[in-house]
């Protein structure tokens, strides 16, 4: 027992476990530092998620590399390790199929950038502001601050509307009047009150739209575009001035016209 006591606690053996916790340690602060450095110099050409992706992967390669270093220090023979390595990496494949194909989809998002993070989407039924967009999943915080984890395969096979892609949206309000009612004079009332309003867009411009004939009367309705981040305000507001407008008027206007509701489009 005592040559076997020897053997295990020997300089030489001491010193390479010494020298290979030293190399883990060392390999840590490098890919702390490498991945920092990458995410700096990625996010200078490119967006956000790509930088963060960067750092990652430059993080795990440097700490697989120290890894791989300090095992060899310490006696391993890394041939049979990379071979069993390698059968592990197949039977993970088989048994975590999901899991690429998130992956898979994940590296489809970024080289697309159909949305960024910062953006507000909408994905199927789920919308709000993107967190991150990483290799498994997008992260979100909807409008009511709850937040969500959407797999990235599910994200490919649905439809995507980013609702801040373009800094000017569109807004429209409907209303029906009575088939009598002079649409010319309602026409005037209309762009006298959107006119009256800076926050509505000169260009595009607005317009007073004719939808169709229904048994209570036609149907028209009031386009505007404003700045994207004026648009709820704007909305919460126009409809209320148009209709007070309308009222003042004194043109004949159907019960229906009095629980108006605004309604938004994007172009």
């Amino acid at each position: 027992m005592e040559w076997l006591l020897d053997v295990v606690v020997s300089p030489e053996i001491i010193g390479r476990w010494l020298r290979a916790g030293l190399m883990v340690l060392f390999g840590l602060l490098l890919a702390r530092i490498a991945g920092v450095l990458t995410e700096r110099m990625v996010l200078r050409v490119s967006q956000p998620e790509r930088a963060t992706l960067s750092r990652r992967i430059v993080s795990l390669m440097v700490l697989a590399l120290s890894m791989l270093s300090a095992m060899q220090q310490v006696g391993f023979d890394l041939s049979i390790l990379l071979g069993a390595a390698g059968m592990l990496t197949v039977a993970v494949g088989f048994a975590s199929q999901t899991s690429s194909s998130n992956i898979i989809s994940g590296l489809f998002l970024i080289a697309e950038r159909p949305f960024s993070v910062g953006d507000a989407i909408q994905i199927g039924t789920q919308s709000g502001e993107v967190l991150a967009i990483d290799l498994l999943s997008v992260k979100l915080r909807t409008f009511d601050n709850r937040y969500v984890r959407i797999p990235n395969e599910t994200v490919m096979k649905s439809e995507v509307t980013n609702l801040t892609r373009f800094t000017i949206r569109r807004l429209s309000i409907p209303l029906t009047v009575p088939h009598r009612t002079d649409l010319d004079a309602v026409r005037r009332v209309l762009l006298e009150v959107a006119g009256a309003d800076a926050r509505v867009l000169d260009e595009p411009r607005t317009e007073v739209r004719f939808s169709g004939f229904i048994p209570d009367g036609a149907q028209v309705e009031l386009v505007v575009w404003v700045q994207r981040v004026r648009l709820l305000e704007v909305q919460g507001d126009l409809g209320w001035r148009v209709h007070q407008a309308l009222a003042a008027s004194q043109l004949e206007l159907t019960p229906s016209f009095r629980k108006l509701k605004e309604t938004s489009a994007s172009s």
